[in-house]
């Protein structure tokens, strides 16, 4: 596992950036942010989220893309994503959320992804949870890539310990050991900066049998800071087919959001 600096700073930049010509910045990144008509299946408490993102090699990543999704590029430049948090109450709509299977920690390798040039979302490569029943109904009703962790997560006001080894199913080793502290204000992202892009994302892709499904997620807009990166150490990343750079990644913090699941659609 790759090990970066033992201290990384890094504050969001919330200004207006540059347009580049390369960017599609013609997609429309707000209209997703609204709550879609008709009943949520699902809810969940997503806290403790840690977004770590480096600079990706876009023709690689466009080729472990499904047919019928394109990269989504900010300023001509792909991102890939690494995401660890903790969830709470997950239940359906109808029912009280019950514990032992509502509440677990997750981590998932991420990219971005639009479909001719609409609806902006994300592609999964991987999503490690410490609950074998999710993981197991993840991957039957929503077709996405989740696999079986031992996990944990320390948190005091000095620091965040997060930890993360996949016990099923292949590629192994996929593990993290991720160490941080949220600092400064909270500050939403604002349409069209580079926060924004890599945060703000309420559809997701998955892809089986030969078909292509959306799911919508709603929640309000995340209450992201920054934060000190300690250390991390993780092969996720490479077990997903993967390389990195080894340099420090973007780092932005939210301590939490209330979501609304939507049922899958296909394309």
């Amino acid at each position: 596992m790759e090990s970066s600096p033992a201290i990384v700073r890094f504050s969001p930049a919330f200004s207006l950036p540059e347009r580049d010509e390369r960017s599609p910045m013609t997609i429309d990144r707000i209209a997703p942010s609204r709550r879609p008509q008709g009943y949520s299946v699902m809810r969940q408490r997503w806290a403790e989220l840690l977004f770590l993102h480096w600079e990706a090699d876009s023709h690689h990543l466009q080729s472990l893309l499904p047919p019928g999704l394109e990269l989504d590029t900010y300023d001509g430049k792909a991102y890939i994503g690494l995401v660890p948090f903790t969830m709470t109450g997950v239940r359906p709509t109808i029912s009280p959320p019950f514990p032992p299977l509502s509440n677990f920690h997750e981590v998932n390798v991420r990219t971005y992804v639009h479909r001719e040039g609409r609806d902006p979302g994300v592609w999964f490569f991987s999503l490690d949870a410490a609950n074998s029943v999710a993981v197991r109904l993840a991957r039957a009703w929503y077709r996405l890539p989740y696999y079986f962790a031992r996990m944990s997560l320390h948190t005091t006001p000095e620091r965040s310990d997060y930890t993360s080894q996949r016990l099923w199913s292949p590629p192994l080793p996929a593990e993290c050991d991720i160490s941080y502290t949220p600092t400064g204000e909270v500050v939403p992202a604002q349409p069209d900066t580079l926060d924004h892009f890599l945060c703000e994302r309420y559809f997701l892709y998955a892809y089986a049998r030969e078909q292509l499904y959306r799911g919508q997620i709603h929640h309000s807009p995340y209450p992201l800071q920054s934060a000190t990166l300690h250390h991390c150490r993780e092969n996720l990343i490479a077990a997903a087919g993967i390389t990195r750079p080894n340099t420090p990644p973007l780092i932005h913090f939210a301590r939490e959001v209330r979501t609304q699941i939507f049922p899958l659609k296909r394309t």
